[in-house]
């Protein structure tokens, strides 16, 4: 050896020897169970590689690399020019004990200190010639085996690569050397990658020094594949699996090696990471398949989580062992006359957790403490301080704004990212319709004294104020259709009692703001640890489906708007016509409105009018092409048709084209991040250049009240008399239970814990801005905008966090919410800027804005149990999912809890349609007792996989779950 320094083997020595376990898995247990403070033993993501011997002329030449792990199997293709598509490895169980006898009788070498794979080598050879295993004449024969050139899958000669012939997938990749400016001109390099470029910690890594390095010298540094690069994750070591066939040997050598520290050897990996395992499986010919199989074992073995642990800290050869055995204890093994091996079985969606393989089991099978914890901890809303009663004065409210206010700048700061443009653009989009609709309708029903402009105002208003100063800024607020039906009934009573509707309604507001603040002082939202996923999705539910009806009413209304000929024979379309002609019997209202127009009734030429004219002079339409209502319009109606449904399926498509196959996976991701908004231009654009004159959205273009009887300010007393301002407390309480049940039911349902927010919520804080921002909307006479539940949800949807750079085969993991203020605030400021923005915003076609409700109403009743519940009731048994709550909860009582939920959301929509839709939030508040009477019927643990458990009065003083 040309090294100045002997390697080292050093052996651990335990003074203590381990209490005496049956079953491997115990033997597992008890290993992963011990604390070591070597950070060495410390557990990394391994990056594993499978490489052979090939031959050529009789000869080894080299190692020629045949597959790849990092999650899953990744082979390279018989043609060797591509990787085959990852897949769940599928090992015969007689190769499984073929690698326990080789780790049984081979060498075994644990927390060896080498620099080089030369010391690596001649350390193997030392301990397997002093073990008998290896001949010492063949000492160097087994030292060239060892240290032969390895060939990866990324090394391509440029010669057999067509630059044009290229998909577009690969446009997006970096195969070229990140470190020579051109191809040909290359600068060798220890790492094979400059280290600002490689997600390997450099810092830790031995490199090998004063050696001379025959993988260095007969090979430059390989191009790397940084695409591939990106999926391996910070801090990842390499594990080598090198086996083959040769011609000296009269038995196989195998060898196990534990590196530490792990070592970075250029070329010996296709990635630049250190190297921390090594088997090593040198046989006689004729067994080459047999030697492959072992070695893919060795890798799928090195994937496994649990294995993976145990060969970071076993001690010995009887630790690796004992990992085996526990693996061959979890194996399931499929009839060979039931199933063919050369199908590559998909990866799973979710790889199933194995958490259960490392916790031990309570005797006669019971679950673990532990697990129970797990699983409480799972599902539900969890448990935490936020909805906690303090028992003081504005407690709740101090406690939300000292969690939150840490949050302050760096919900700011995380808002710099793509996905929230898209998120703004796409929410603000969806919230102008509503706003603008919500106002007309509030306009036919006070008389234009509150109507578009107002509506407009008073949305961005609160919506700014909401998202600088709330608890959650991911809420997004909206008009509720119980506060127009309520608006309705009050106009109404003060126009039966000569009253000032405006003062009253003022009144009104300033005393449910009031209560309101009462409720925040008593901590009364920590009541809302009773709303449990029962009522949340039978709220949730209910909304969504009305998006959804009312999406497809407004579009069948445009049917009234514009007719369309019934009854057309194609070969009279010459012979159709509508023309205006004078009215039968003209009243004197209609010769008064003549004579203002400056007409009589002789100087009108029927004929020649157009259908505005003809409606403003009251004519009357007449001929083959007239409707009811004036002339059959073609193609608006059935443009719009194809305008609405066009926009739902290409936003649902254009959403799911991040997990499709297609394009590279940042040009994925952003367009489904500008889902909805590249759908919308798409359609502008389309109706643009056909020229139909479909509907389009109409946008006030003048910032002044509606009325000219009115200004900015509104008095409460007004021209009512003074017990007004008494008697408004009473319709302010029902107001109050209003506006407290609809925005903390959407709260609830954005805090949930399956969304991982990490910044906590404020229930409190958010319930205290709604109350001020209602006094002041109630004050400048605008209307009351509370949490709108499908506004919301599409809100968290279109701002989820997944994990960018996956192990290829694995799914994007879901990472949680991205938190921050600036989309809800920039949604509300282009809200009121919609009024300077009349000339571009008149493009829109309401149809496609229509499209977009269908769509959100549609995505958020994504993940409600409730519907997954209501599809079994069509699914033969062995037709049904493996659902959690199929497993401990008997069928028949699943499907008496999905008829509750029925009846209540049936209930609830028979309410909210009828004219005692004010009296709706009551009726939600009463799902909470429904909700509690199952208990009688239902045990804890049933209730515990269909629905969350009930807070239990003895344990009001602690946090209840939520």
């Amino acid at each position: 050896r040309d090294s100045k320094r002997s390697p080292r083997l050093y052996i651990s020595v335990f003074p203590l020897s381990p209490p005496p376990l049956d079953t491997p898995s115990q033997r597992v247990q008890f290993i992963l169970g011990t604390e070591d403070d070597d950070v060495e033993h410390v557990p990394h993501d391994l990056f594993t590689e499978l490489d052979e011997l090939s031959f050529r002329d009789g000869s080894a030449t080299e190692w020629k690399e045949t597959a790849r792990w990092l999650k899953f199997e990744e082979d390279v293709e018989d043609g060797g020019e591509r990787w085959s598509k990852p897949y769940v490895a599928t090992l015969s169980l007689h190769s499984l004990f073929e690698l326990r006898s080789c780790i049984l009788n081979g060498t075994v070498m644990l927390d060896m200190r080498a620099t080089c794979i030369e010391e690596i080598a001649d350390m193997l050879i030392d301990s397997m010639v002093a073990s008998g295993q290896l001949q010492e004449e063949l000492r160097q024969k087994v030292r060239e085996a060892m240290l032969k050139r390895h060939h990866h899958q990324n090394e391509r000669k440029l010669s057999n690569r067509i630059p044009l012939v290229r998909s577009i997938a690969d446009i997006g990749k970096k195969h070229s050397d990140p470190l020579s400016s051109k191809t040909g001109d290359r600068r060798p390099s220890k790492a094979g990658v400059s280290k600002e470029n490689s997600s390997v910690d450099f810092s830790k890594v031995t490199p090998a020094t004063g050696q001379r390095n025959p993988l260095i010298i007969s090979h430059s540094h390989p191009d790397v594949d940084m695409n591939f690069m990106k999926k391996i994750p910070p801090g990842a070591e390499a594990s080598n699996v090198l086996v083959g066939e040769v011609d000296f040997l009269e038995r196989p050598i195998i060898a196990f090696v534990r590196l530490s520290p792990a070592v970075l050897i250029t070329g010996l990996t296709e990635v630049p990471v250190p190297t921390r395992f090594l088997f090593l499986l040198l046989g006689p010919h004729g067994k080459g398949p047999q030697y492959h199989e072992i070695g893919r074992s060795m890798a799928t073995l090195m994937t496994d989580e649990i294995f993976h642990d145990v060969a970071y800290k076993a001690k010995d050869r009887m630790d690796l062992l004992s990992g085996i055995d526990e693996f061959l204890d979890q194996v399931t093994v499929l009839p060979p006359g039931e199933w063919d091996p050369s199908i590559r079985i998909e990866p799973p969606k979710n790889v199933p957790s194995q958490l259960k393989r490392k916790i031990p089991s309570q005797p006669n099978g019971s679950p673990s403490p532990s697990g129970e914890m797990l699983k409480e901890e799972d599902e539900g809303h969890g448990a935490g301080p936020e909805l906690q009663r303090t028992g003081r004065i504005f407690g709740g409210l101090v406690m939300d704004i000292k969690r939150k206010a840490p949050f302050y700048w760096s919900d700011i700061r995380d808002s710099l990212n793509l996905q929230c443009l898209a998120s703004i653009l796409f929410l603000y989009c969806a919230c102008m319709s509503p706003v603008i609709t919500f106002g007309g309708l509030l306009g036919e029903a006070t008389k234009g004294n509150i109507s578009a402009i107002e509506s407009l105002f008073g949305a961005s208003l609160t919506g700014v104020a909401f998202s600088l100063f709330a608890g959650q800024p991911l809420t997004i607020l909206g008009s509720t259709g119980p506060v127009l039906v309520f608006e309705k009934i009050l106009f109404k009573f003060c126009k039966d009692y000569g009253l000032s509707y405006l003062s009253l309604r003022t009144s009104i507001g300033l005393w449910t703001a009031f209560l309101c603040l009462i409720l925040v002082a008593t901590d009364a939202s920590s009541l809302v640890c009773y709303i449990t996923r029962f009522t949340e999705e039978a709220f949730a539910a209910l909304i969504c489906i009305i998006f959804i009806y009312e999406a497809l009413e407004k579009l069948f209304h445009l049917g009234e708007h514009y007719p369309v000929n019934m009854h057309n024979e194609l070969d009279n379309l010459t012979l159709y016509s509508c023309q205006c002609s004078p009215p039968a019997n003209a009243s004197t209202e209609i010769l008064q409105t003549w004579n203002q127009t400056g007409h009589t009734p002789d100087t009108i030429s029927w004929n020649s009018l157009n259908v505005s004219m003809c409606n403003l002079l009251h004519g009357e339409f007449a001929g083959p092409a007239c409707g009811h209502h004036g002339p059959y319009i073609p193609d608006v109606l059935f443009w719009s048709i194809i305008l609405f449904f066009t926009t739902f399926f290409l936003s649902s498509f254009l959403k799911e084209i991040k997990t499709e196959r297609y394009f590279p996976t940042k040009v994925r991701s952003s367009i489904s991040d500008f889902a909805v908004f590249l759908t919308i231009m798409i359609m502008v654009l389309v109706d643009y250049l056909m020229g139909i004159p479909s509907p389009k959205l109409n946008v006030p273009d003048r910032f002044e009240p509606t009325s000219k009887h009115r200004g900015w300010l509104i008095s409460p007393l007004g021209t009512n008399p003074w017990w007004t301002l008494l008697v408004a407390a009473l319709p302010a309480l029902l107001c109050t239970i209003l506006i407290f049940m609809d925005q903390q039911i959407t709260a609830v349902i954005i805090n949930r814990k399956e969304h991982k927010l990490k910044k906590g919520c404020g229930y409190h804080l958010d319930l205290l801005v709604v109350a001020v921002m209602l006094g002041v909307c109630s004050i400048m006479g605008l209307p009351w905008f509370v949490a709108a539940t499908v506004l919301s949800i599409s809100h968290v949807n279109s701002l989820k966090v997944e994990s960018g750079c996956s192990a290829p085969g694995e799914q994007p993991k879901f990472l949680g919410i991205r938190e921050q203020r600036v989309t809800g605030f920039m949604i509300f400021v282009l809200m009121g800027c919609s009024v300077f923005m009349t000339s571009a915003l008149k493009f829109i076609p309401m149809p496609v804005l229509y499209g977009v409700f269908l769509y959100m109403g549609a995505s958020s009743l994504k993940g409600i149990q409730f519907f997954d519940r209501i599809k079994l009731f069509g699914m033969p048994a062995k037709h049904q999912p493996d659902l959690i709550y199929l497993r401990y909860v008997p069928l028949w009582k699943v499907h008496v809890f999905t008829l509750v939920q029925l009846t209540c959301l049936i209930l609830l929509w028979v309410i909210k349609a009828s004219a005692a839709a004010v009296v709706f939030p009551m009726m939600v508040l009463a799902l909470v007792f429904i909700r509690k009477l199952l208990d009688f019927f239902f045990t804890k643990r049933e209730l515990s996989y269909l629905d969350d458990l009930m807070p239990e009065s003895k344990k009001a003083l602690k946090p209840c779950e939520y």
